[in-house]
């Protein structure tokens, strides 16, 4: 969820997707009626006895990790927000980031709801009442990723390839960090989210959010200043002091459903900044990038091609 969507949605709706811009946010992005075991800060996990057959997913990142591992087949239902695999086209949506139909849930007969630690508060106290299993997952950082991939495969029972997709999307980071470790550091502004067809409102992926570190992998240099929760919000006057060389611009906010705004437009409203003066801001539409799930892989890899284009290229 982003700091705008989860205004919207509310306060990742990084990372809308932020993730969603999310998720974006991400902060974005805290089971089980009986028999719940927490762990710790990480997040909330359900016993692994029972392999669940009816899973709701009320956030796109756990979504998409319940897809990876082969588990999609036994979600029965998702957010308002998910948008991958394709399939959840054909599945009932429960309401949105803090507010999903209860009532709704409870008629699907669920016995394993996953959302984002973000979420708990909202939701898995009504969840629990109803004696349904929960599980709330960690999203803030790299390692936060990684680490729900993990917590879902043993709340589903899939535990072997929540290992094996934990380490090919850990290996997949650490390419792309291979490949630009020797490479000059690009000052590198990532925006979440931001009032569509303005620089209002900005919000940007702050240092030790999971954006941040994937950004850090694909040789860049994060300038924003450190923010709680990994989302911080910035004025024009302090983007233009920062001077960055590339904008990463994930905004992800649709006007019936399309991206009604020239963004490179909307940028020239600040020429003086190196990355508008060297036509290095790129907008990234894929929501994928906000979320804290295997996708984070595809996401450093994405970066790369970005900051470091003329070493990295594209596929």
């Amino acid at each position: 969820m982003t700091p705008r969507g989860m205004r919207r949605s509310p306060l990742k709706r990084l990372s809308n997707k932020v993730v969603a811009a999310g998720v974006v946010l991400l902060s974005l992005a805290l089971l089980l009626g009986g028999g719940c075991k927490r762990a710790g800060s990480g997040g909330t996990s359900a016993p692994r006895a029972v392999k669940p057959a009816r899973i709701i997913s009320l956030s796109p990142s756990t979504t998409e990790i319940l897809a990876g591992l082969g588990a999609f087949d036994r979600v029965v239902a998702v957010s308002n927000y998910c948008t991958y695999p394709p399939e959840v086209n054909k599945l009932p949506r429960v309401g949105g980031w803090n507010n999903p139909n209860m009532e709704q849930i409870a008629g699907l007969r669920p016995d394993l709801v996953v959302f984002a630690d973000a979420q708990a508060q909202f939701v898995r106290d009504k969840v629990e009442a109803m004696g349904v299993r929960t599980l709330a997952v960690p999203g803030r950082t790299l390692e936060d990723a990684l680490k729900a991939i993990e917590m879902t495969g043993a709340a589903t029972g899939d535990t072997a390839a929540a290992h094996d997709l934990a380490e090919q999307t850990r290996a997949r980071v650490e390419t792309v960090r291979l490949a630009t470790e020797k490479l000059p550091r690009r000052r590198v502004l990532c925006v979440v989210d931001r009032v569509p067809g303005t620089l209002r409102d900005i919000y940007t992926a702050a240092g030790g959010s999971f954006i941040a570190q994937l950004i850090e992998a694909a040789g860049g240099d994060p300038v924003s200043p450190p923010a709680q929760g990994g989302w911080g919000k910035l004025q024009k006057e302090a983007v233009v002091s920062l001077d960055p060389e590339v904008i990463l611009d994930l905004m992800m906010h649709k006007e019936g459903g399309t991206f009604d705004e020239d963004t490179l437009a909307v940028w020239k409203e600040l020429p003086t900044l190196r990355a508008v003066r060297d036509g290095r801001v790129y907008p990234v539409r894929d929501e994928t990038v906000l979320h804290p799930s295997q996708f984070v892989g595809d996401t450093a890899r994405k970066f790369a091609e970005l900051i470091h284009p003329e070493a990295f290229g594209k596929k």
